[in-house]
Parts: C-alpha cells; structure tokens; sequence
C-alpha cells in the first residue's frame, strides 16, 4: 500500500511505499477523520499523530465520507456531494464510490500530519514549499501584515511573477482587492441610503395624502346617509299627517 503524507505546516507532500502489511494493519477498520499512532510504520515516525483525509482503492475509486462500509456502493450524487463534478445544472449521476472505512483492498491511502514527532522526515518536515498566492480579502491582507485601518492595503498585495519573455521587461500579476472600501464604495452606499430615504419619505406623504381622501370620502358618505335619513323621516312624517287629515 502507498501512504501519502502531507504536512500542512510546510505545505509538502510524500508519497511512501510500505510493503509490509503488519506496518498498515493498525489503520485498517479506522475511519476518515480518526487520528492514529505513526509510531509502526518505522522509527522516522515516532512520536507522529496523523490524520486519515482518504484514498483510492486498486481500481481507482475514491472514499466517500460518511459511506460506514469498507465496500463499494453506488451512490446518486449531485452538486455539492464530494467524489462527483456535475457538467450540467441539475445534473445528478450514480457513481460507484468506497466507503470511509480503512481495509486492504486500498492503493494508496491520504493521511496528514496532525502533531509533529520527534525526528524530521526528508522531504516532508525539513521543507518548506512557499504559497504561490497570497490573501486577496482585505481583511485577510490586514491581518496578514499587522496592519491598521488607516494603513493602504493596496501597497502590501503579494505579487507574482509572470513568466520572463526575451528583451521584456519582468511583469508581475496582482490579484483586485474584494471587500476594499473605497471612496466609491462609500459613495454608493450613501446614494442607497439617501434613495431608501426618499422612498421612505415619499411613501409617508402618499400615506397622509391616502388618508385624507379617505377621511374626507368617509365625511361625505356620513353627510349623505344623513341626508338620506333626514328625506325619509320628512317623508314619513308628511305620509303620516296626510293620512290623519
């Protein structure tokens, strides 16, 4: 079986090949996720605690956590399920995956290195492999540097070289700062405000103007029932005195 080690701390990896089967023994029927004792698989190791992220089994298939089999299933994945990349929206597909258990049917099994031991392993924790890209966040970039909030964030953006053409001059590639706040951005949010204002404003005088006529329509609908009222008992009252004569 191959064990391969990455090390978050140095950003390297190592791909091992361990023939003995009494030095992997102690991993099988542990979990993704679970942390495990270096300690067998030599003396380099000692003092190791290393972290179970996944693996691929002889025929390529890849662990699935959460699948609790040392098997291989069928699963209908969709978007946002690990082991599958949808090429369409909404499309889902059975794929064939094996489970987050450990067993001796795997090629090659992914561990990281949770706690360092005592001795250095070459190629893993004597390097350091620097990140490619910087922060691109603001905030990020502040906390980075140390920086204030009076301080300009553009000035400390991490650059990376453009490859160097013959007879040009060495190009660098910046990322655009997200999350940057900026006299436009200000700007913006003081017009939003300002129209959120106006519409307020505008909503409260359509709001007056709507119960005014309401009032007055009531008024006049009082006036006229009363008015109704008043014929009627005239009416009634001449019916009445005609009768009696």
């Amino acid at each position: 079986m191959k064990i391969n080690l990455s090390y978050p701390a140095t950003g390297c990896q190592k791909l091992i090949e361990i023939n003995d089967e009494l030095k992997v023994r102690p991993f099988y029927e542990k979990r993704m996720g679970q942390e495990v004792e270096g300690d067998t698989l030599g003396d380099e190791f000692k003092g190791y605690v290393l972290r179970i992220t996944g693996g691929n089994d002889k025929q390529g298939f890849p662990m699935k956590q959460g699948v609790l089999t040392n098997q291989r299933v069928r699963l209908l994945l969709s978007k946002g399920h690990s082991c599958y990349r949808p090429r369409r929206k909404g499309e889902r597909k059975r794929k064939s995956v094996r489970g987050c258990i450990v067993d001796g049917n795997l090629s090659v099994l992914a561990m990281s290195v949770v706690k360092k031991g005592d001795a250095d392993i070459p190629g893993l924790t004597d390097n350091t492999v620097p990140r490619r890209l910087g922060p691109k966040r603001a905030s990020k970039i502040r906390k980075l540097f140390n920086l204030s909030k009076e301080d300009d964030v553009c000035q400390y953006v991490i650059k990376r070289p453009l490859p160097l053409k013959e007879g040009k001059k060495q190009k660098f590639k910046a990322p655009k700062i997200q999350r940057l706040i900026t006299p436009a951005v200000l700007q913006r949010k003081r017009h939003k405000v300002a129209l959120k204002r106006r519409r307020a404003e505008k909503n409260r005088l359509a709001a007056a103007e709507y119960s005014k006529i309401l009032a007055q329509r009531q008024k006049e609908a009082k006036e006229a029932r009363e008015l109704k009222r008043k014929r009627s008992a005239s009416l009634r009252e001449s019916k009445r005195s005609v009768s009696s004569q």
